[in-house]
C-alpha cells in the first residue's frame, strides 16, 4: 500500500473527529505514565535538548511550561535562565485569542496558574515582541516523524508562530509514546523541525543540527 499522500488526507467534519481520536488516544496513554516513567523521560529529553547547536546558540528561547501530565519543562526553563538567555514564555489573552509572551527571571516567583489552571508568568513581567525569538520549544499531544503536530485544539500555537521568524527552529519534545506513525493535519496547521524523546533526536526536512 502507498503511502497517504497530504491530498488524500481527511477534511472538514472527517479531519476534526480524526484529530480528536488521535488526541484522546495519545493523552489516555500520557496519564496513564507513572511519575517515575514521566520524571525519567522528561530528564532524557532534557539532555538531548540542552545538547543541541541550536539551542545552544539561542539568545532568546520561547519555553513552556508543564501541564497535568505533561513532560516536566521547569529544569529546562532554569537551565536556559542559568546560561543568561531571556527567557520567554506564553501568557494566554483569551480576548483576542492569541498567546502574548513575556520575559521571566525566575522560574517560581514570575509563575501563576493562568488560563484554565495553565502555569504562565505574571502580566507584570517585561512584555517580549515575537520577532524577538530565535528557538522555540513547541508543545503539542502527537507528532509524527514529517513534523506534523497535533495541539490541544484552540490553535494558539499555530497563530503565534506565524509571527515569528520562518528561520527560527521549532523544537518539540515528547513522550515516545507521543509518536504515531501520522497526525491528522490541514495545511494551516504549523509543522516542527525537530522532535525530541527519550530515545531520539530527530532533525526533520533535511535539517541538520
Amino acid at each position: 500500500m502507498s503511502p497517504r499522500l497530504e491530498w488524500d488526507a481527511p477534511q472538514g467534519m472527517a479531519l476534526r473527529e480524526a484529530k480528536l481520536a488521535a488526541r484522546t488516544r495519545v493523552l489516555a496513554a500520557r496519564d496513564a505514565m507513572s511519575l517515575a516513567q514521566r520524571s525519567s523521560a522528561a530528564a532524557a529529553i532534557i539532555l538531548r535538548l540542552t545538547a543541541l547547536p541550536s539551542y545552544q546558540r539561542a539568545r532568546a528561547p520561547l519555553l513552556t511550561l508543564p501541564f497535568r501530565s505533561e513532560w516536566d519543562t521547569l529544569p529546562l526553563v532554569r537551565h536556559a535562565l542559568a546560561a543568561d538567555k531571556m527567557v520567554a514564555l506564553p501568557r494566554v489573552d483569551a480576548t483576542a485569542r492569541m498567546l502574548v509572551l513575556h520575559r521571566i527571571e525566575d522560574g517560581v516567583i514570575d509563575i501563576e496558574a493562568g488560563y484554565r489552571g495553565i502555569p504562565e508568568p505574571l502580566a507584570t513581567c517585561p512584555r517580549i515582541d515575537a520577532a524577538a525569538i530565535d528557538w522555540v520549544l513547541v508543545p503539542g499531544v502527537a507528532f509524527d516523524r514529517e513534523g506534523r503536530r497535533l495541539g490541544y485544539g484552540g490553535g494558539f500555537y499555530d497563530r503565534l508562530l506565524q509571527l515569528i521568524g520562518p528561520r527560527v527552529p521549532r523544537v518539540a519534545g515528547a513522550y515516545d509514546l507521543q509518536v504515531t506513525a501520522g497526525v491528522p493535519s490541514a495545511p494551516h496547521d504549523a509543522r516542527i523541525d525537530a522532535l525530541v524523546t527519550p530515545a531520539q533526536t530527530l532533525m526533520i526536512g533535511g535539517v541538520r543540527e
